[in-house]
């Protein structure tokens, strides 16, 4: 397969059509996680068959940009060596022991030896499986049951965050998915971004019976919501006042904005935190943490039951410490930031110049693409449903100029090591000349 192919207007997809029509034979709507279907943005879903830096190729050897980069682990790019040779390396010993290992305490050293309010840390496999277990930590530590989180936050697919606020200011959960029962849901309080005074009123109404306050601090599922530092501070005095735990899921802005994630950034200091992606390098892979006399609840030691038959997997956890050990050299942060001002800035200088309606929202590495004028969008509710139809135009624009991004304008954007000055500046106009095609 070529590494030089090069974007047309004229590529069909054959292949990836076909893989498509195949896959619908054997799996819900032909795809296993819904965010890769195209419903949002018309067309086939793209089979990408390898990656290398920050470029993929789909099964017909078109090559793209990428800015998914598997929704935000491959912070140095897809194939990195530091990360691929670590892999192998495990492999070659055995993928799965079912017993401790030493990669465990590699990995978790150099998470607990780095991160300002971590103390212990238990590795399971994926994201939603730590935002899970924080929960029933939360509950076992303070021997409460409710749980309260925000609209337009996301925690993984656990059935009471499955659900969405009701009318009123502070109204009991409603599931959002067949399969929740209500039950379960009416343990979830849900309030909007952004409104302390609507936090104090339930807090003070709920305290008794309140375990904890989930919250992404970067919010970043349901578009890049950039909450006021003061906002957050302020959940953090009101969890303080009524003896309430923080938690922090940092799946997405963990090690990605910081390597201590938001918290480091904002400087405040969760309860309990929950953290994915980045830590492991592309595998499958999750872990919650918090102060030591916090994780001393949890089994074997305390009596809040957690396991997992692959947490600490072998080949995550060498995947993981080879990532983070790039991700901890000086600079490291302050250069992706930079990198991702290069492309956000022309990008942003050619849609005011043109008279577009777009905004780019940025947070460390992470960006979004909103079609508005606000200046600031702290909620999901202050997302135009209608602009998303600008984001599928400019999707369909993208891919035929070989810029691959997630196909939902719900959905963040990532830049990784990879996109050096060369890449950023191929991405600029591709991204210009998409947004004429849309909007010239």
């Amino acid at each position: 397969m070529s590494t030089t192919s090069t974007p047309s207007s004229t590529h069909t997809r054959v292949k990836s059509a076909e893989l498509f029509e195949e896959a619908q034979r054997r799996f819900p709507g032909g795809v296993n996680s819904p965010v890769r279907a195209f419903g949002a943005v018309g067309g086939t879903p793209l089979f990408m068959e390898r990656g290398v830096g920050a470029h993929v190729w789909d099964a017909d050897g078109q090559r793209y940009i990428d800015f998914c980069c598997s929704w935000g682990p491959l912070i140095l790019g897809h194939a990195h060596p530091a990360v691929q040779e670590r892999i192998m390396k495990a492999v070659a010993d055995g993928t799965s022991f079912g017993t401790p290992t030493r990669l465990e305490n590699e990995l978790g050293g150099l998470i607990l030896d780095h991160h300002p309010f971590a103390e212990r840390i238990r590795f399971v496999s994926s994201g939603t499986e730590a935002a899970m277990s924080a929960i029933r930590l939360a509950r076992g530590v303070t021997g409460r049951s409710k749980i309260l989180k925000f609209d337009g936050c996301y925690h993984g697919h656990v059935d009471a965050l499955l659900v969405k606020a009701g009318s009123g200011l502070a109204t009991l959960g409603t599931s959002t998915s067949a399969g929740v029962p209500e039950a379960y849901a009416r343990e979830t309080l849900v309030l909007p971004l952004n409104d302390l005074d609507a936090l104090e009123a339930t807090m003070k109404q709920y305290a008794d019976d309140l375990a904890v306050v989930a919250i992404e601090p970067i919010p970043a599922n349901n578009g890049l919501l950039i909450q006021d530092p003061a906002f957050l501070q302020g959940v953090r005095d009101l969890c303080d006042r009524y003896g309430v735990l923080l938690l922090f899921d940092e799946v997405i802005s963990g090690f990605r904005v910081a390597f201590g994630g938001a918290a480091e950034y904002y400087g405040i200091r969760p309860d309990v935190m929950a953290f994915g992606k980045i830590i492991g390098g592309g595998m499958p892979v999750g872990a919650y943490a918090a102060a030591a006399d916090i994780m001393d609840h949890v089994a074997p030691v305390g009596p809040v039951y957690q396991a997992g038959t692959l947490s600490g997997n072998p080949v995550a956890m060498a995947a993981g410490a080879g990532q983070l050990t790039e991700c901890l050299k000086p600079g490291f942060y302050e250069d992706q930031e930079r990198r991702t001002r290069l492309l956000v800035d022309p990008i942003l200088a050619h849609a005011e110049a043109s008279g577009y309606p777009l905004r780019i929202f940025t947070r460390g590495s992470i960006f979004w693409l909103a079609f508005s004028d606000k200046v600031h969008i702290r909620r999901s509710s202050e997302i135009d449903p209608d602009s998303m139809a600008h984001f599928s135009r400019l999707h369909a624009a993208l891919l035929e100029r070989g810029v691959y991004l997630g196909p939902s304008g719900y959905e963040v954007g990532f830049v990784s090591a990879a996109h050096d000055e060369a890449v950023i500046e191929e991405a600029v106009q591709a991204f210009k000349g998409a947004l004429d095609a849309v909007f010239g």
